[in-house]
């Protein structure tokens, strides 16, 4: 597990300066522990788990990003804030790339088994009566508001990471919305790693659930994938 994260400089700007951290750490890693599964937490999270896999050379499943854990958890305790439930009755997903442009999953969005689009066909759009699409927003916000007053991250990462890391040290098979290669799926072509739902356990991703997207949510996937890749291919190995 490698987690090393800035206080004040956006993400991508940490590129190279965490890839040269990366290119002393990595080696040491797999030399004294061929076997073991990668968990990256630094940010840029998604490129840094492309530049993982890359130094490492293990396969896709066993190198992992944190991706959008934390901010679907962020996400459901939102919603159930909303809501006057507690968080854990609340389900929804943040896909795609960890921050800005993070994709919410309105039509998987249910309380109790009630689907929240189906009450509100317009949830999450510029039309919603309830402007739903604020919680998102939310969601985006409080790491900067986190970093505002305090200076940096680190309680809700740690929760996040340890939540993960349960999955993996005791082969519970829960689905987390975490950061895998996603080459071949949703039309995406690149070596790009990016959030969607993954089953965890002893070996890392056993597998990744294929969630069905509106022709928006894909093409907002694919933008990401884009950009990413147009940072990575930039990367000097």
């Amino acid at each position: 597990m490698a987690s090393f994260c800035s206080k004040h400089q956006n993400r991508l700007n940490l590129v190279q300066r965490n890839m040269n951290i990366f290119k002393f750490i990595i080696p040491n890693i797999v030399k004294y522990n061929p076997n073991c599964k990668l968990l990256i937490v630094c940010n840029p999270v998604d490129i840094l788990t492309y530049v993982a896999w890359k130094l490492s050379g293990f396969p896709k499943n066993r190198v992992i990003g944190s991706g959008c854990n934390l901010d679907s958890a962020r996400f459901c305790y939102l919603m159930g804030k909303r809501l006057g439930v507690h968080s854990s009755s609340c389900h929804g997903w943040v896909l795609g790339e960890h921050g800005d442009s993070s994709v919410p999953l309105w039509s998987g969005v249910n309380l109790a088994s009630v689907s929240l689009n189906n009450v509100n066909p317009q949830i999450g759009t510029d039309a919603d009566p309830e402007n739903w699409k604020d919680v998102h927003k939310q969601v985006v916000e409080n790491a900067y508001e986190v970093i505002k007053l305090k200076g940096y991250t680190s309680w809700a990462s740690g929760l996040s990471v340890a939540d993960m890391a349960e999955g993996i040290m005791k082969n519970l098979g829960r689905a987390h919305p975490i950061s895998t290669m996603i080459k071949g799926l949703y039309g995406i072509n690149q070596d790009v790693f990016l959030s969607v739902p993954c089953i965890l356990g002893q070996n890392g991703i056993s597998y990744v659930v294929k969630v069905n997207l509106t022709p928006e949510k894909e093409s907002h996937l694919k933008k990401s994938a884009d950009i990413l890749w147009g940072i990575q291919k930039e990367l000097q190995f």
